[in-house]
């Protein structure tokens, strides 16, 4: 009775690997091609001689893996081989600051080595344009504005420079809101002088992101890259550290 309750539950979650190994294989080998309908559940039921509970199950993984999408009242279709949602940072994934601390893990994985490749590939005038960015940076803060626009416009200009496109691609999906202090709201309550010191810190750093890609010298830019935004992922840490141990 024991080994009767052990391998019950056990039983449909293996089926269903097995369903989604066989099916996926089908997507693979071309068999099932993109934008083919699945066959039906009472079909898959009958050739793999399984529940349609199983059925569901392996259904449910193959959507979440992107590889097939189901319309209702219709069937299920194949999407293809990694071709799920596109990518994107909505709102909803920048609520909170554990949720920018994340964004700046990610933004640290690539813009390290995009400032690595535009060192390597920058023109003459994609480099004006990044000093472009940097002094229109420069008089918004002097302005008592909060520079989220030039500070973007610099990290976008450093993507194009890179002569890929991928790169300039991600950086615009993830847009102005990706740099932190647009997600922050209450900075224009900060003392101004002390908003300005903070402006012009970060604006130091850009500055030695942009004097390395000036030199043609890729491992000072990844190098200074890192240290800017680290160093942007652990003010926020702090300060959400801070959040949690004041929370009225």
């Amino acid at each position: 009775m024991t080994q009767t309750l052990v391998k019950t539950p056990r039983r449909p979650r293996t089926l269903a690997l097995g369903l989604v190994e066989a099916l996926s294989e089908r997507i693979r080998s071309g068999a099932l091609a993109t934008g083919d309908r699945l066959p039906t559940e009472a079909a898959i039921m009958a050739e793999f001689e399984v529940s349609r509970t199983v059925v569901r199950e392996a259904i449910s993984k193959l959507q979440a893996a992107g590889l097939v999408e189901t319309r209702h009242g219709i069937g299920s279709f194949v999407r293809g081989l990694g071709e799920g949602e596109a990518f994107r940072v909505g709102p909803q994934q920048l609520a909170t600051l554990n949720d920018v601390v994340a964004l700046l893990e990610l933004r640290i994985g690539v813009e390290t080595e995009a400032a690595a490749l535009a060192a390597q590939r920058r023109s003459a005038a994609q480099l004006a344009l990044m000093h472009e960015a940097l002094a229109a940076f420069d008089a918004a803060a002097e302005a008592g504005r909060d520079a989220v626009a030039a500070d973007f416009q610099f990290h976008l200009e450093i993507a194009r420079a890179t002569g890929n496109a991928h790169f300039e691609q991600l950086m615009g999906t993830l847009g102005a809101p990706s740099i932190p202090r647009a997600r922050l709201p209450g900075l224009e309550q900060v003392d101004p002088a002390e908003r300005l010191a903070y402006l012009k810190r970060v604006n130091a750093e850009h500055r030695d992101i942009l004097d390395a890609i000036a030199a043609q010298d890729a491992e000072a830019a990844r190098a200074a890259m890192r240290t800017h935004l680290a160093n942007s992922r652990e003010r926020r840490r702090r300060a959400a550290a801070a959040a949690l141990a004041d929370p009225g």
